[in-house]
């Protein structure tokens, strides 16, 4: 028992320290591990080419602010050379001492160190790297923005060189500013050489800046000087030949000095190509659209009076024409009220009307016979006299839609007295038909009711018969009475037929209700009062409702069976 306990022990003995040693080399493997990888970064670091980057930039000998910042990144890639790797290699020196006297927690504390030092400086030659970078490749923007600046500014001294006429008075200043630009480009070079490509960037932006400037300005000049020395002065030759020419052709202008006008543009163009020399291209391109537009203006007035002449010429004759086919109309109308006015009354101040187209046709005519002298003496703009046409056309028609307007109105008076008779003998007609309708009827008598709206009627036939024999008729009263007598008539027609089938039903229901007259004392009470109210008194609407309340007391329904009997055979009944 004792020697098992023994050899229990030395076991485990032995696997403790079988697996401490086990965890010691696996510690000592991974830390070995890590400053292997250290050693492979460490190598990479060392091995960039920071030396030839440092070297190639110190050739392009950098001065000013460039150089103090070269300055900065080569300090600081010396203090990462030196005292950084130096501080690296004692960490690597120190985990490898601590690894192998088998200090392993302390050899990994180390270990974590140094990866923190070796992050450091990576980081810290990067941004060197950048920095570095940033001088070469400013140095080659500033080249390579200088050439097509260059380019251009070469363009432009040949465009100025070759078409300098173009530029007119503007060539001196324009000549100038591209000098100032070749100053500014020279300064550039003179700095970019030195090896300042930061300060030279600020220049050459500056020179930039005034060639496209320039640029725009040189595009600008030649046109707005095209127009100040070329298209506005022929322009305002050939107004000034075309104004000269008319007023020789007998052309009377409205204007109080035209010639005035044309010497004001002429003014305004030399104001512009003042302008133009001090190089103010904006204020010239506005004054330039309005001295285009005032071409325009004095283009239109010498085109308004040749248009205005063509439109006289051509309708003179038409409007003399016109004036007396006007005036014989208004005769002609006169005459035609006059004559009418002796058998129809005119309500519309017809006669009145007509006068009035007179009075306009003759002041018409007066103006027209007044300016034919001043065209004859060429006194008097053609526009004005077109101005005159134009509204004395305009008056002539709306004149002559007038004068015809009336005479078809007093043709309307002629036909429409013919229709009113021919109704007349219509009314009266139908007058007749009715009353020989009620007559076959053998009513015992008409309702005074009946009788007094059917001679209203009679009489309002008359009185449309009086209004047509009138020596004067007045169409407004007759068309007024025969639209009354045909709603009186249309009227006394429905009233005639109610009368009528009252009557007629009145007797059909007491034929039938005489079935109850001995069985139903109120039945024949209700047929002697209808008989009563049919035989003297007239009143056949009456009676009928007294009979048939009485009918649909004792049967239900009787009533509507006999009405609608009758209404289905009104003819044989």
């Amino acid at each position: 028992m004792g020697s098992n306990l023994i050899i229990g022990i030395v076991i485990a003995i032995i696997v403790v320290a079988a697996g401490l040693y086990g965890a010691g080399f696996y510690m000592r493997k991974k830390n070995q591990e890590k400053l292997d990888q250290l050693e492979k970064r460490k190598e990479s670091l060392f091995d960039l080419p920071i030396i030839e980057e440092i070297d190639e930039i110190k050739k392009m000998h950098l001065v000013g602010q460039s150089q103090n910042t070269f300055r900065d990144w080569n300090q600081k890639w010396a203090d990462i050379s030196t005292r950084s790797f130096s501080e690296l290699e004692g960490q690597i020196f120190e985990v490898e001492n601590l690894n192998e006297t088998f200090r392993f927690f302390k050899a990994q504390a180390a270990v974590s160190e140094a990866e923190a030092t070796m992050n450091i400086m990576e980081q810290e030659v990067q941004r060197i790297r950048d920095g570095l970078k940033e001088l070469r490749e400013s140095e080659e923007r500033n080249s390579l923005q200088v050439q097509k600046a260059l380019d251009v500014y070469e363009e432009l001294k040949q465009k100025l060189r070759e078409n300098g006429e173009a530029f007119g008075p503007a060539y001196p200043e324009v000549q100038k500013q591209i000098k100032s630009i070749e100053n500014e480009f020279t300064q550039f070079v003179t700095l970019n050489t030195s090896g300042d490509p930061v300060e030279a960037r600020e220049v050459l932006a500056s020179a930039e800046k005034n060639t496209y400037e320039v640029e725009d300005l040189m595009n600008r000049v030649p046109v707005v000087f095209e127009e100040l020395n070329k298209v506005f002065p022929s322009q305002l030759k050939e107004i000034s030949d075309s104004y000269k020419k008319m007023i020789n052709d007998h052309y009377v202008f409205p204007e109080e000095n035209f010639q005035g006008d044309i010497q004001r543009v002429e003014r305004r163009v030399e104001n512009s190509l003042e302008d133009l020399t001090k190089v103010e291209v904006e204020v010239v391109e506005i004054a330039n659209r309005t001295t285009a537009e005032e071409i325009d203006g004095l283009y239109d007035v010498l085109e308004r009076e040749i248009e205005a002449r063509r439109y006289v010429m051509k309708n003179a004759k038409v409007l003399t024409d016109y004036i007396e086919h006007a005036t014989r109309n208004n005769r002609q109308l006169l005459i035609e009220l006059d004559h009418t006015s002796q058998s129809y009354a005119l309500n519309h101040n017809e006669l009145g009307r007509a006068r009035g187209f007179q009075t306009e046709i003759e002041e018409i005519a007066r103006r027209n016979e007044n300016i034919a002298p001043q065209l004859d003496k060429n006194e008097i703009p053609y526009s004005e006299l077109q101005n005159f046409y134009k509204d004395a056309f305009k008056i002539l028609d709306d004149v002559e839609s007038q004068q015809v307007e009336i005479d078809d109105a007093l043709r309307e008076l002629r036909k429409g007295e013919k229709i009113a008779q021919d109704k007349i003998d219509t009314f009266e007609f139908k007058l007749r038909n009715l009353k020989r309708f009620v007559e076959k009827q053998r009513l015992p008598g008409l309702p005074g009711e009946y009788l007094e709206f059917f001679f209203m009627a009679t009489d309002r036939i008359e009185e449309l018969s009086k209004a047509l024999n009138k020596i004067r008729v007045d169409m407004e009263e007759v068309n007024k009475l025969v639209a009354i007598c045909e709603e009186d008539l249309e009227l006394l027609d429905e009233r005639t037929h109610d009368l009528v089938d009252a009557a007629a039903l009145t007797e059909q229901m007491m034929q039938y209700a005489n079935r109850y007259r001995h069985s139903h004392p109120e039945v024949k009470a209700s047929i002697d009062r209808s008989l009563e109210l049919f035989t003297n008194e007239y009143r056949y609407q009456d009676a009928l409702d007294e009979i048939g309340t009485a009918l649909e007391r004792v049967e239900p329904g009787a009533f509507k069976r006999i009405e609608d009997f009758y209404f289905n055979n009104r003819d044989l009944v």
